[in-house]
């Protein structure tokens, strides 16, 4: 069945998760923008902007780890499909009580790549936390949402 149960996408008129259909669709250029923070004591936060944390360059690694976990949000996130990624940046930015965390994504093709870009600034964040816990483990993963979004029939979105 193709019906929406409940104005749900992914489930179907008996309420089963299905992957939705985009056969049909056209394929369009697609973007999307996420962002996340993660809270830790000024000691942490100076530890990794001086690179010197015992685990490595905390900053690159979180970037590539970002990168890699939107290429494979179809592998963890059960119902996404897999999609071909024309481009993916991550911006690490310090704000003097942590690190937010930006991941722009973009494809051409029939579904969007909102979820690309919320999985990037979640592993990021969680490699951020993974790197850095033997130094602080009152870390804070924080307010990881949609930003931006455009392509597709449903055309633009963007966060109040």
């Amino acid at each position: 069945m193709t019906t929406r149960h409940s104005g749900l996408t992914h489930l179907n008129d008996a309420g089963e998760a299905r992957m939705v259909d985009i056969s049909s669709k056209a394929p369009t250029r697609r973007k999307a923008v996420a962002k996340g923070h993660i809270s830790m004591t000024k000691e942490t936060l100076e530890l990794v902007l001086s690179g010197r944390a015992a685990k490595g360059d905390v900053l690159a690694t979180a970037r590539i780890a970002a990168i890699m976990a939107a290429k494979k949000t179809s592998d963890i996130i059960p119902l996404c499909h897999p999609l071909s990624l024309s481009s993916v940046e991550v911006d690490l930015i310090p704000d003097g009580r942590g690190i937010e965390i930006r991941a722009s994504v973009s494809t051409s093709g029939a579904t969007g790549v909102e979820m690309e870009a919320l999985t990037a600034v979640s592993v990021a964040a969680l490699t951020l936390y993974d790197m850095c816990k033997a130094a602080d483990r009152g870390m804070c993963i924080s307010d990881i949402h949609l930003l931006h979004k455009s392509g597709g029939q449903s055309g633009e979105y963007n966060a109040v």
